[in-house]
């Protein structure tokens, strides 16, 4: 081991050696994949480096192999499918999670597990926009503004402000993986890691780290505005899943305000004259003020659901506690 991992994990003769894993998602990534494995294996020599090919025309997983990489298949297309199986197949004490792309530095890794082995963290996230190397690098439009946009809404509706929400290069304790709930299928993957432990109280740290673009050759695989929108839809399904009675609270707000809007008049009219010449405008008021108390309604029900649903989730960590991480 080098000095920087024992810097990192200890030197205590007596301590156990923690499993850590590598877990590349890779789609066509054959110009990087090389370089991206290699440096792994130089950063973290004591790791196992595991490549998921999902269906590669490019020749990617021989690539992988040949270098060293534990090579395994994912047939369902999709970033988030691939993060799903790997988080399943693989059992480590500690998860480094990058993209096949080398636009992240290998050499950064050890800085992401300190937190994590020194039991700071339970997640720990690189982060390229302090320094100033994304903007400098990535050069594809509104890519910024996205994660802008993004880190705002989760500020907003959870109360944390992650410093980079979108970034692929980030690092798990045993415990956070194996309950991990992976359900987005694509790029939504990183969103939805970002809001689950935020909502889910997990321990945080963001990692400052360089970013580079891509070589020359490699192409993203990235739709800025198709994923952008599947994104924002996760963010706001996850805020119906986690969050029910602030969203159909506001609903319940906006539909009584509308309500008001329409019967005010109706009411004024029938105060001054005993008559009310709006039948049409008096049932819409009823009817979105009832829409507003049933929204209400619902989403005290589902709080209700989703506080049980929490208090399951902290029973299962505690026992994952018990199985992964006090072996």
């Amino acid at each position: 081991m080098n000095e920087g991992a024992k810097d990192t994990f200890g030197t205590a003769a007596a301590r156990r050696v923690p499993r850590i894993a590598v877990l590349v998602p890779c789609y066509n990534e054959a110009v990087t994949i090389a370089k991206v494995v290699d440096d792994f294996h130089a950063a973290l020599p004591d790791a196992e480096v595991y490549v998921y090919d999902n269906n590669s025309t490019d020749g990617t997983g021989a690539i992988a192999r040949e270098h060293g990489a534990t090579v395994r298949t994912e047939r369902r297309q999709g970033k988030g499918n691939v993060v799903r199986q790997m988080l399943r197949d693989v059992d480590a004490d500690y998860y480094v999670m990058v993209d096949g792309d080398d636009t992240y530095p290998a050499e950064a890794a050890p800085a992401l597990l300190a937190p994590l082995v020194a039991d700071e963290a339970d997640m720990s996230v690189g982060d390229r926009l302090s320094n100033g190397t994304y903007g400098e690098e990535n050069d594809r439009a509104f890519h910024g503004f996205g994660n802008n946009l993004v880190r705002w809404l989760i500020k907003r509706i959870y109360g944390f402000e992650f410093k980079d929400v979108m970034t692929g290069y980030r690092a798990f304790n045993a415990v956070f993986a194996k309950t991990m709930p992976v359900l987005s299928p694509g790029f939504e993957i990183e969103t939805e890691l970002s809001i689950h432990a935020v909502d889910k109280r997990w321990r945080i740290a963001e990692v400052p780290i360089d970013y580079r673009d891509r070589p020359a050759g490699s192409v993203s695989k990235l739709s800025t505005f198709s994923d952008g929108t599947k994104v924002l839809l996760t963010i706001l399904s996850l805020f119906k899943d986690y969050r029910p009675l602030v969203l159909f609270s506001w609903l319940a707000l906006l539909f009584c305000v509308l309500g008001l809007f329409a019967g005010v008049p109706v009411v004024v009219e029938f105060m001054q004259t005993g008559l009310v010449p709006k039948l049409p405008s008096a049932l819409l008021a009823v009817a979105l003020v009832f829409v507003g108390v049933l929204c209400f309604a619902s989403g005290l029900i589902l709080d209700t659901v989703v506080k049980g649903t929490r208090k399951e989730y902290e029973l299962e960590v505690t026992r994952a506690y018990e199985r992964y991480a006090r072996r």
